[in-house]
């Protein structure tokens, strides 16, 4: 979703070269109306939308749906690229950007969605947490929770081999699916996101844990595999 219209037809002449269907509005409103009319697979949407605000139609559709979203704006400062990923988005690119890369992301995303989609053999249990890996979904005290796409990756990454330290960047490669470079604080703001999912206190957690200067591991009682 774009305002520009330029930048918009550029965009999604690049998209349907790779195969897939777009469907391209410059209007908030009309984007939410769109997005509620079919199931879409992802959404690239930009921050600076008249009617409704990029920020305000990425909260309304994560009251939703965990689809894929990729945010496109002017604003350049990491401080605005963690707010932007704290409202939920899987990534980010500032304008003017490469048509190019944007097909790019576009294809890691939904190759990662997919693959999380797939049947998996088995599910996970740590102490109260429970990972369906089959179903792609999070029991919490028997309670579900509804995880974002890169927020379940990251979870799933982390839980792996309980006790591993893994460094921001392996986790960027891991759970954004490409080299995600001078983004390594996106993956604070996702775990960030995930504790609070899980009501694990940064200072004394149950399941994520910081390693000062090189990255986050997950620690909790083992009851399967993942």
């Amino acid at each position: 979703m774009e305002d520009e219209r330029q930048a918009r037809d550029v965009a999604e002449a690049y998209l349907e070269r790779d195969g897939l269907w777009v469907t391209a509005v410059g209007d908030g409103i009309k984007a939410l109306e769109a997005f509620s009319s079919a199931n879409y697979d992802l959404v690239v949407l930009d921050l600076n939308l008249p009617g409704m605000s990029g920020e305000d139609v990425c909260r309304r559709i994560r009251d939703n749906s965990d689809v894929p979203i990729i945010m496109l704006t002017a604003k350049g400062t990491e401080e605005e690229r963690i707010a932007g990923l704290d409202l939920g988005a899987d990534d980010y690119l500032v304008k003017p950007f490469s048509p190019r890369e944007l097909a790019a992301r576009v294809r890691a995303l939904l190759r990662r969605a997919r693959a999380e989609s797939e049947p998996q053999r088995s599910r996970a249990e740590f102490g109260e947490l429970e990972i369906d890996l089959a179903g792609h979904r999070v029991w919490l005290d028997g309670d579900e929770l509804e995880l974002t796409a890169s927020e379940y990756k990251l979870l799933t990454t982390l839980s792996r081999f309980p006790g591993r330290v893994y460094s921001r960047m392996e986790l960027v490669e891991k759970v954004l699916g490409y080299d995600f470079e001078g983004y390594e604080r996106a993956i604070d703001s996702h775990v960030k996101n995930l504790r609070a999912k899980l009501g694990d206190d940064p200072r004394e957690p149950r399941f994520i844990h910081t390693v000062f200067g090189i990255g986050y591991r997950f620690d909790a009682p083992v009851d399967g595999e993942v």
